[in-house]
């Protein structure tokens, strides 16, 4: 009897201690985000991206899941956003000159705040493939347009800098000396409000399924009720497209 006693408290022993190991690898595998067959319900993620108005900025998104291959997304974007017949000059006629776009009103930057759904159209089986995804946003857009100052010169002998507030009608090619403070005139600053929408296909590829590795390329619309003004020698617009290139990293938990 003593003998059947033992076996069986030393069978659940290790019955007791096989489990604990297994739920201990469990354990160890989600911490380490080694399990595909789990759903992590929530994610976020910051990007930095570059964009066709030659610019380039920083974004931050945060979502959920709504179903297995769908998610809820909110993203905040900054950016600045440069004309595209923007062409930097230097004025030869002056030593030490400093360079400066002719013709350019504002400096212009962004602040976007959208919602929108990812939706997965490949899904990832193993921690080697890439995982396709494409997304749609819907958002409001806040332009910051800063007026651009210059330096230029006063009088003929010897001509003195004086900083002023760019006038397409006063301030000749000639006369600029170069670009002032960015600093300068930002209590100037106009803010234009917009609407914007999104288009985007990622490719996430990271070899843990709790971490997030993505490359995003996609389009971006953007229509200002009011045109804002960046340079003086062409039509104001109120439509705006670009497209843009991203890096993402983040991480998804329960």
């Amino acid at each position: 009897m003593f003998k059947i006693t033992f076996s069986l408290w030393l069978l659940l022993c290790v019955t007791f201690s096989l489990a604990a190991q297994e739920t201990k690898d469990d354990l160890t595998r989600l911490q380490n985000g080694e399990d595909l067959n789990v759903l992590y319900r929530h994610e976020a993620n910051f990007g930095i991206f570059i964009h066709s108005a030659a610019g380039f900025g920083i974004a931050y998104r945060k979502g959920n899941h709504v179903t297995a291959k769908r998610k809820r997304m909110f993203e905040t974007e900054l950016t600045n956003f440069k004309h595209p017949k923007e062409v930097k000059s230097l004025n030869s006629n002056f030593v030490n000159s400093k360079g400066f776009i002719y013709g350019k009103l504002n400096a212009v930057f962004l602040i976007r705040t959208g919602i929108g759904f990812q939706n997965v159209m490949y899904q990832k089986i193993d921690k080697k493939n890439v995982e396709i995804r494409y997304s749609y946003f819907l958002g409001a857009t806040l332009g910051f347009a800063k007026p651009v100052y210059l330096e230029v010169k006063k009088g003929t002998s010897p001509p003195l800098p004086s900083v002023e507030r760019y006038n397409p009608d006063i301030h000749k090619q000639e006369d600029i000396l170069g670009k002032a403070s960015f600093f300068k005139g930002i209590d100037k600053t106009v803010i234009y409000p917009a609407v914007y929408s999104k288009f985007a296909l990622s490719f996430e590829y990271a070899d843990r399924y709790n971490d997030i590795k993505a490359i995003e390329t996609g389009t971006i619309l953007e229509v200002y009720p009011r045109a804002m003004p960046i340079m003086a020698f062409n039509k104001k617009q109120q439509l705006f497209v670009s497209l843009y290139l991203k890096m993402i990293w983040g991480k998804k938990w329960f």
